[in-house]
């Protein structure tokens, strides 16, 4: 199982300003939509609908993972489309979708997530080593660290989009 270390923003500027200011470098764009199929306090098995913005290419995931806040355990593998498509008509269930914007910062790699259902922007920032990642001091526009609050985790999220 690979160990996936990252912390998350509450990013309140736009992708569009930070890339007009260059203060990022926009390298590429994914439409994300994402179902859970089981959850429970410190784990995850979801599938996710993954477009390329600019090209159109269609991939599909199944993605377990373990624990919570930092430091989590990650199991993710490409399934197909027919595969996708079944386990999502099966659940039926209201998936969570949002655009991923990948950048370079300082030839760092951020991630930013934008959501449809809910105005919220999420910067995520990974890292090799908890002590890396407790070691960084991120620059004020990154906004609130929210890493550990849960009400901001994709579960969370979708779990009450089930409930609208």
């Amino acid at each position: 199982m690979a160990m996936e270390i990252e912390r998350k923003f509450l990013l309140q500027e736009t992708v569009e300003r930070l890339a007009e200011q260059g203060i990022i470098h926009i390298v590429s764009e994914q439409r994300i939509e994402q179902t859970y199929l089981a959850l429970d306090v410190d784990q995850e098995l979801r599938v996710r609908k993954i477009t390329n913005v600019a090209t159109g290419e269609l991939t599909f995931t199944h993605t377990f993972k373990q624990g919570n806040g930092l430091a989590r355990e990650e199991i993710e593998y490409s399934i197909n489309e027919s595969i996708y498509e079944q386990v999502v008509n099966a659940f039926q269930a209201v998936p969570l979708t949002k655009n991923r914007v990948t950048a370079e910062w300082n030839d760092t790699v951020i991630e930013i997530d934008i959501y449809d259902q809910l105005k919220l922007t999420v910067l995520e920032i990974e890292f090799e080593s908890e002590s890396e990642a407790h070691a960084f001091d991120a620059p004020d526009w990154f906004g609130k660290d929210i890493s550990d609050e849960r009400q901001y985790s994709n579960k969370t999220v979708w779990r009450e989009l089930q409930k609208k």
